[in-house]
């Protein structure tokens, strides 16, 4: 026979995956499921600490036991860097996120400090500096809702930057386009780039700031933006909650064999 406190935790799940519990909405108060009889407050509390090393609930002070969203949000992968999109629109990276999910936004959800920094061995050796090197991190922390959804921290060359918007702290992006379209006016065109994904631990600081429950990993992104000529113009470090993302790749498939014939 399962333990009390097992049976009030697949109870509350199963009304949770009915949608009798919506995503969003605060779960009873301990104290109201225990004057209910569900059980003792230590037995109320083990279940919901179960849903929510599950990732069921997300549990914070001073907003109580909430159904976390079962849907989690597109993270385009190619689509997302269209130039139509940010060159020619205003469609920046998060935003195209937010279109292709189907979900609202607000710009501001997107919030940054910008500071001039040492900088560390990885950004270091993607922009080809010395270690320590005086670079500009551009650290943003973007919501959806009150959500934290991820971080994602840019590092440049103060020449590419000094003296544009991405050196601006405002709330949202970088004006019209964003970051993207601030080094195309700069005369600094991306036009390839590569990311890699790593999945892992959170520190405490992201548990934190991204409201992680127990358990929950990240997907770290590290992102290197080029030129045509091969001119590192941006190394970003992302830090993303791994159930918050949906990561979704189209691609055409190359053909190496082709290339070499033509050749």
């Amino acid at each position: 026979m399962a333990a009390k406190w097992r049976e009030l935790a697949d109870k509350l799940a199963e009304r949770i995956r009915s949608g009798e519990y919506a995503p969003g909405e605060r779960l009873p108060h301990i104290r109201e499921l225990v004057e209910a009889g569900e059980g003792s407050k230590a037995t109320v509390h083990a279940a919901y600490k179960a849903l929510e090393a599950e990732g069921l609930v997300t549990a914070s002070r001073g907003h109580g036991t909430v159904v976390r969203p079962q849907t989690p949000l597109k993270r385009l992968g190619t689509d997302r860097y269209d130039k139509a999109k940010w060159r020619d629109g205003d469609e920046v990276a998060f935003i195209a996120d937010r279109v292709a999910s189907g979900r609202t936004y607000r710009r501001d959800e997107q919030t940054q400090t910008v500071s001039r920094v040492e900088a560390p061995a990885a950004v270091a050796e993607a922009h080809g500096l010395p270690i320590g090197a005086a670079v500009y991190a551009r650290a943003r922390l973007v919501k959806e809702g009150e959500q934290p959804t991820h971080t994602l921290t840019s590092y440049y060359r103060p020449e590419h930057v000094e003296g544009t918007r991405l050196v601006d702290p405002t709330p949202g992006p970088a004006g019209r386009g964003g970051g993207f379209r601030v080094l195309y006016d700069a005369g600094y065109e991306i036009d390839h780039m590569r990311e890699e994904l790593f999945a892992r631990v959170p520190t405490p600081e992201e548990a934190r700031l991204l409201q992680l429950p127990a358990g929950e990993p990240v997907v770290e992104l590290h992102r290197t933006v080029y030129t045509a000529d091969g001119t590192v113009v941006e190394f970003a470090v992302g830090v993303h909650a791994a159930s918050r993302f949906a990561w979704q790749y189209d691609f055409e498939v190359p053909d190496s064999t082709r290339e070499k014939a033509v050749n």
